[in-house]
């Protein structure tokens, strides 16, 4: 029942994608994107990739749909006319999706034990954890303490890039010296959707709060809950306006959210030297090595999650401010 459920998703996801290349209305190929985006979170939630289904479906189909709205609206609803070079192009698409099958054949089946990502070292994970760390999350054992040095480099390259983005961008007007006129107002005046939006956005940042506070014992972490709590509080720019957003969270913390991130993920690394042990090695943080292993946790998916929702929210209001 899985198997034909999974075949129905990749299905619907080519065509999907062929309607997202045959359109030529812009803003029908953004909405398609979202849908492809949702599809394939669809697709991570029958492979047992839940930490990857959540962020798919909150940052594919949900902030970068709105991204890709914002710029649409600096240029224009339909798609230039056509390259002659069609023939070429369809052989580079075609020679790559060949490349890609070919390249499925030597792929180990679905859940083979003996493919070689579990022959390697995931039994020394399944096998320590429990001891070292005593949390039921594997993953997050494995991101946020056995690979923290990777996870550290993750938050680099998220805050690098929301840097490098607001260069290109621009840092915009701020919305509250603007004429009232030309302020975004967003959805104010349209009754059904701030009711409705209003009725989300709390249960949206409750749904955040508990993917970053129970990343330990389930699906999540301060990836998942940052990009959640980026899309309630875009929900609410887009119902109450741009101007309110910034209000309730000016750009001068958002900037301080980015940076704030990678600090705290360091001062945890630099706490876990001076207290006799090595960089990001959380044991020496309790008197019980297991207990420090849980607060070290905790506290780097927070850098993570507070990095995140700054990065996103910064490059939203910079797109927003293009527009003026």
């Amino acid at each position: 029942m899985i198997v034909m459920f999974g075949i129905f998703l990749l299905t619907l996801l080519v065509i999907t994608a062929i309607a997202i290349v045959r359109t030529s209305n812009l803003f029908v190929a953004v909405m398609l994107m979202g849908i492809a985006s949702l599809l394939i979170a669809a697709n991570f939630f029958i492979l047992d990739a839940a930490d990857v289904a959540l962020t798919e479906a909150a940052v594919g189909a949900g902030i970068s749909t709105v991204l890709f709205l914002s710029a649409l609206a600096l240029t224009s609803a339909q798609e230039r006319s056509k390259s002659s070079r069609r023939l070429l192009s369809f052989t580079v698409v075609a020679v790559a999706a060949l490349v890609l099958i070919y390249a499925t054949f030597d792929k180990p089946r679905l859940g083979d034990p003996q493919a070689p990502a579990h022959t390697h070292v995931a039994p020394w994970y399944l096998e320590n954890t429990p001891t070292y760390i005593d949390i039921p999350n594997v993953v997050t054992a494995v991101l946020g303490s056995f690979r923290g040095y990777d996870t550290l480099g993750e938050v680099f390259v998220v805050f690098t890039a929301g840097i490098g983005v607001l260069f290109l961008l621009g840092s915009g007007t701020a919305p509250g010296s603007l004429p009232r006129e030309t302020r975004n107002e967003g959805l104010r005046h349209y009754l059904i959707p701030r009711v409705v939006g209003r009725l989300l956005i709390p249960f949206i940042l409750l749904f955040g709060l508990y993917v970053q506070f129970h990343g330990e014992y389930g699906p999540g972490g301060g990836f998942q809950a940052g990009a959640i709590v980026t899309a309630a509080i875009i929900l609410y720019a887009l119902i109450e306006g741009e101007r309110r957003a910034l209000a309730a969270l000016p750009q001068r913390w958002l900037l301080g959210l980015m940076a704030a991130g990678p600090l705290i993920y360091g001062a945890v690394g630099i706490a876990g030297i001076v207290l006799g042990g090595n960089f990001l090695d959380y044991s020496p943080l309790a008197s019980d090595p297991v207990s420090g292993q849980h607060l070290g946790i905790l506290l780097i998916e927070i850098g993570v999650g507070i990095t995140v929702t700054g990065v996103l929210l910064s490059i939203f209001h910079a797109f927003a401010a293009r527009g003026r």
